[in-house]
């Protein structure tokens, strides 16, 4: 496995993060960020969890450039 490779990797990641929507996923499950937003709940690990969900959200056009970027380099390396 290569750094290419867990970089792809991280990338899917993020994109699988970047596409979950609070009224539909997160929010029946009780992975709300206005339910764990401020005082100790936000540093529990489910808190840095919906932070970082919360944050690849806000990265979302960013993150379709990436794809675009990475799409191309696949079609011209064969």
């Amino acid at each position: 496995m290569g750094l290419w490779t867990l970089l792809e990797g991280f990338f899917l990641l993020a994109n699988a993060l970047a596409i979950l929507n609070e009224d539909r996923f997160l929010g029946p499950r009780g992975w709300s960020f206005s339910k764990v937003s401020g005082g100790a709940r936000a540093k529990s690990m489910k808190g840095q969890v919906i932070g970082l969900i919360y944050a690849t959200q806000y990265l979302r056009v960013p993150i379709i450039c990436l794809n675009l970027a990475i799409i191309l380099v696949k079609l011209v390396s064969g």
